[in-house]
């Protein structure tokens, strides 16, 4: 089989072996200029990376069609952001840090994330703080996201049309990073956070109170019923998958040896789950210029590499792994076949056209044929990926129904 040495199948490499590691390979670059809202351009615009942080340069406009916004006057705009996320994040055991109203991670498409309060609580006392999804719901269009007053698009619970919540048969992708640097999935990971067991849906840990009273506040009715202030639910250690943060310590396939993640969470009929994306409080430490007044736009001091996913335009790269795919193009399934001579224990996956990953599946064996199932996935170019230790092929496939 033919070898290509080009600059491109350089660049590949590195990331296949992880010189370029999730926190930069995870977001949704525009490479062609698309644009959306009033015409703004769309996404992650330039990610840009040194040896301790990666730079996000975002509108915080998505490529999928946002609003209207019922009883919302609000209006989205550019907001020009760059966003520091850290490349080396780290438990803080010290004081924890309260998630703050506003931005408090930025999704894979370069949208804002917010926490679960409104901004507003009960007769302003600051005790009974009002659930976003329960007083701001009515405002979210069909993606689950609203403009706030200085025009930043945002989403305070799971962002639905960013990627398939629907999928409970595979690991959900990273959808996201927290400012304290640890990623964010979507709702579905192994059953055991040592990457074994069935997918399945991540539960929330947080319980809803019973009773009719509330210290200093509204009595339970149907103005203030159960779940309209965030102080309605109770956080019981066990009662689901996830930690007071709403995460926990996990293998992913993007992180084999393991790292803490958040998980975004909702109900067996996609419905949001309180606390929606993080916890009260982040996991890890937060570096300055992502939060508080006027934040997300922080300049670039250090040395800097931008990173580049238009290489994954090669056709193909090819590093001696002898395998067979077919059907290409393909509409549901695409086998593949290890040549009985290679390795063992080979690593299959498969990654959209702006190298983030779909599936991965380990061990894969010579002389075995493996099928998998796309036919959840959309129209358009992907690459099989196959690597062992020492080798690694990239084949193109298409995707048209």
């Amino acid at each position: 089989m033919k070898q290509f040495y080009t600059l491109a199948s350089i660049f590949f490499a590195n990331i296949a072996f992880a010189q370029l590691s999730p926190e930069i390979t995870s977001w949704k670059i525009n490479t062609t200029g698309s644009t959306g809202y009033a015409g703004i351009l769309t996404n992650v615009q330039q990610v840009q990376y040194s040896t301790n942080n990666v730079y996000v340069s975002s509108t915080c406009i998505p490529d999928y069609t946002i609003g209207p916004w019922t009883a919302n006057p609000n209006i989205p705009s550019d907001k020009n952001f760059v966003f520091k996320i850290t490349r080396t994040p780290d438990e803080n055991t010290g004081t924890l840090i309260n998630i703050p109203l506003g931005h408090i991670g930025v999704w894979s498409n370069g949208v804002s994330i917010f926490n679960a309060k409104d901004g507003m609580s009960y007769n302003s006392a600051g005790i009974w703080n009002r659930d976003a999804l329960f007083y701001e719901g009515i405002s979210f269009d069909d993606c689950l996201g609203h403009p706030g007053p200085s025009g930043e698009y945002h989403h305070h619970v799971n962002p639905k049309c960013l990627y398939d919540d629907t999928d409970s048969t595979h690991f959900s992708p990273i959808i996201g990073y927290a400012f304290d640097g640890f990623p964010i999935y979507g709702a579905y990971a192994y059953t055991n956070s040592n990457g074994t067991g069935a997918i399945k849906r991540m539960k929330s840990s947080f319980v809803m109170n019973t009773g009719t009273t509330r210290t200093n506040g509204p009595a339970v009715d149907a103005t203030y019923p159960l779940g309209a202030f965030i102080e309605d639910r109770t956080f019981v250690n066990g009662a689901g998958d996830l930690d007071i943060h709403n995460g926990r310590y996990c293998v992913t396939p993007d992180y084999p040896n393991g790292i803490y993640a958040y998980f975004v969470t909702i109900d067996e009929n996609l419905y949001p789950v309180y606390p929606y994306v993080l916890g009260p409080n982040y996991y890890g430490t937060v570096q300055a210029g992502n939060t508080g007044s006027n934040s997300g736009h922080n300049t670039i001091t250090e040395t800097v590499t931008t990173y580049i996913p238009t290489a994954l335009g090669i056709a193909n790269i090819d590093q001696k792994i002898e395998f067979e795919y077919y059907p290409n193009p393909t509409k549901k399934n695409i086998t593949i076949f290890v040549a009985p001579s290679e390795n063992n224990n080979l690593e299959i996956q498969l990654l959209n056209e702006v190298g983030q990953q779909i599936f991965m599946e380990r061990n894969i064996q010579p002389a075995v044929p493996y099928t998998f199932n796309l036919e959840n996935l959309s129209n358009g170019i992907y690459y099989l990926k196959l690597q062992g230790k020492e080798k690694l092929t990239v084949r193109k496939i298409i995707i048209a129904k």
